[in-house]
Parts: C-alpha cells; structure tokens; sequence
C-alpha cells in the first residue's frame, strides 16, 4: 500500500469529528503544516562511497511557485497553418520534467562551480545527462523527481484535470 492510501485509510480511520474540522481553518495557517523533509534515494548503481555502498541522491520538493515559474520558462509557441502563424503553445516536457529535477536535487547539486567546471558545461540539465549517461539512470532521477514532487499522475493527466 502506497503512503498516500495509508494517509487516507489514517484520515478515514480517525474517531475526530467531521464538524470539528469542517470549520476549522487553523489547520491551514502558516506554520501549521509538517516541515517539508528531504529524501534519499539511489539513482544508480555506479557511484559508490568508499566502502563500496551505492551514494544516494538526496531530493527536496520543489514550491508550487516555482513549478510555475519553470511551466512558464518550458513553454513554447506552437506554430501551424500555411502561413507558419502560432497557433498556440505548449510546454516542452522533457525540458520541463529535467528542470524541475533538477531544481528538486539537493545532492549532487548540478548547479555547482564545480561540476559545470569538470563536465565543461554551464546547463545543469545538460550536466545531470552527462553524469546520468545511461538510460535509465536518468529516468530513475527524473521519476525520484516527479514523486517526491507529489506528481503521481502523468503531466498531461494533470494538465487535463485542470481544464475541466
């Protein structure tokens, strides 16, 4: 059973008063929520500490806010017709999923002087590829991403949730 069900079974299971919550607004004050904690996950088998135990990457959600920001930064107009006019725009997916992965990694950090500097390369996204080169590392880390970011539907499920 996934935490989300458990969560849910645990609200549902709870002898609390419906009328005691419907009205209580306290739970969504500042400050009244749990503390966002990171996450330690391995992405792959490749990268070993001395001891020869696989290093974890360490992951953190990323704000809503930013979400946004970077959905604004991966769209992109969308161009048809005969004449090429823009007929609208989209958000370029993989751009998107790789920048809020990205933005979601805490350890290795691949925004850091130090890994643009070894792999030669000033795009963070580019340098998680180069330090991920096989497949399904990569996958692995953008998936991590994707969960902890509570995206537990595809972008597009979600996508077309809001407009209806």
């Amino acid at each position: 059973m996934t935490n989300k069900n458990q969560e849910v079974e645990e609200i549902e299971n709870e002898d609390v008063e419906l009328s005691e919550v419907v009205n209580d607004l306290s739970f969504f004050m500042p400050g009244a929520a749990d503390e966002v904690e990171e996450i330690m996950r391995p992405v792959s088998r490749r990268f070993k500490n001395k001891e020869g135990k696989i290093i974890p990457f360490r992951f953190k959600p990323v704000t809503t806010q930013r979400i946004d920001e970077l959905e604004k930064l991966h769209t992109v107009p969308v161009y048809g017709g005969s004449r090429g006019k823009k007929t609208g725009e989209r958000v370029d997916q993989s751009r998107f999923m790789a920048h809020m992965a990205v933005e979601s990694t805490v350890f290795p950090n691949f925004k850091s002087a130090e890994l643009r500097k070894a792999y030669g390369e000033q795009d963070p996204i580019e340098i998680a590829k180069k330090v991920l080169h096989i497949g399904g590392e990569y996958s692995e880390w953008i998936q991590v991403s994707t969960e902890i970011n509570g995206f537990d539907d595809s972008f597009e499920d979600l996508e077309e949730a809001a407009k209806n």
